[in-house]
């Protein structure tokens, strides 16, 4: 079962930030086909946020072919679970010793965030060309 946590500081909706969460969550294998969403009602509760919000977070999912509402019965997730990597423990490891070193260092999650979408988009983009060659 998935825990939403929401990061007040954040500029991204709070919809969003649950779309987002759920997705990250299929794609890294901690949600399987038929595995069952909290209720509307729980996650409302559980983060002191208008219902409608988790309403319109699973809707999206939904749209986007993540999810499927059965009526009465709750959501369920609907995309094939992706396992991301053959070493996927061991490369979460090594981002966990990373990210711990970086905020020994003083960096803050902003800075972390910056860092790795920079890193990302720079090897994404090399990648890209190398394709194209």
């Amino acid at each position: 079962m998935i825990e939403f946590r929401l990061d007040a500081h954040s500029r991204v909706a709070t919809y969003t930030q649950l779309v987002q969460q759920v997705k990250q969550a299929v794609r890294l294998g901690r949600l399987d086909p038929g595995d069952r969403l909290p209720a509307v009602r729980e996650v409302a509760e559980s983060l002191a946020i208008n219902p409608n919000t988790v309403l319109k977070a699973y809707r999206e999912l939904e749209l986007a072919g993540v999810v499927e509402a059965r009526a009465g019965v709750g959501t369920f997730v609907r995309a094939p679970a992706r396992r991301l990597l053959v070493n996927q423990a061991a490369l979460e490891r090594e981002l966990s010793t990373w990210v711990r070193r970086a905020r020994a260092a003083g960096w803050e999650r902003e800075d972390l965030v910056a860092l790795v979408e920079e890193t990302m988009r720079a090897a994404f983009s090399d990648n890209e060309r190398e394709n194209l060659a």
